[in-house]
């Protein structure tokens, strides 16, 4: 779906390590597998993969107010509530264009404008197989009230900053500090 290779870059290489077997040790909420991986030297290692899917975020700027909107929510992994971008997970056969306008519309409330895409990076390779699509939005108003939806018991807060406080806050987000980097080096508004 997301795929992501270096392979262009290492034309020549043999791979350091295959995967050789692959078995789901979790279904939950989130995914776990086990899987081992082979040495080129025939040596067998076992090792852990989270699988949660793969995800979308987007940093919206509301062009009417002239301030960027994102949100705040208590994050299980944090132990604590975070400022951060909207962003959700893509649903079965959703694109990744269509699954962060849903997340931006049921966190925020906004019909997104216009969409750029930033990057898509893995979140954490060493140890997840999650990628998360980050994207820079425009949207030019709020039409529904946002705040997540309840069937998902999503308790978000909507945060309004400026330029200045967005370029300034000490985000702990790795998503959001690549989407603020991005607007430093790229948006001049």
């Amino acid at each position: 779906m997301l795929a992501m290779t270096d392979a262009k870059i290492y034309t020549n290489q043999q791979p350091l390590m295959r995967i050789t077997q692959r078995e789901r040790v979790y279904d939950g909420h989130f995914k776990l597998n086990k899987l081992t991986l082979t040495t080129p030297g025939g040596e067998h290692l076992p090792r852990e993969q989270f699988a949660p899917g793969h995800a979308v975020a987007a940093l919206v700027f509301d062009t009417a107010r002239g301030e960027y909107v994102l949100t705040r929510q208590f994050r299980v992994g944090a132990e604590r509530e975070l400022l951060e971008l909207a962003a959700g997970m893509i649903d079965e056969g959703e694109s990744p264009e269509t699954a962060v306008r849903r997340e931006v519309m049921e966190e925020l409330g906004y019909e997104l404008d216009q969409l750029t895409e930033i990057a898509t990076v893995w979140t954490s390779p060493g140890v997840s197989a999650e990628t998360i699509a980050v994207y820079y939005a425009e949207a030019s108003r709020q039409s529904a009230p946002g705040g997540g939806l309840a069937a998902e018991h999503e308790q978000i807060e909507i945060v309004r900053l400026s330029r200045e406080k967005l370029v300034s806050y000490p985000f702990q987000d790795a998503k959001t500090l690549l989407a603020v980097l991005w607007v430093q080096l790229k948006r001049k508004e």
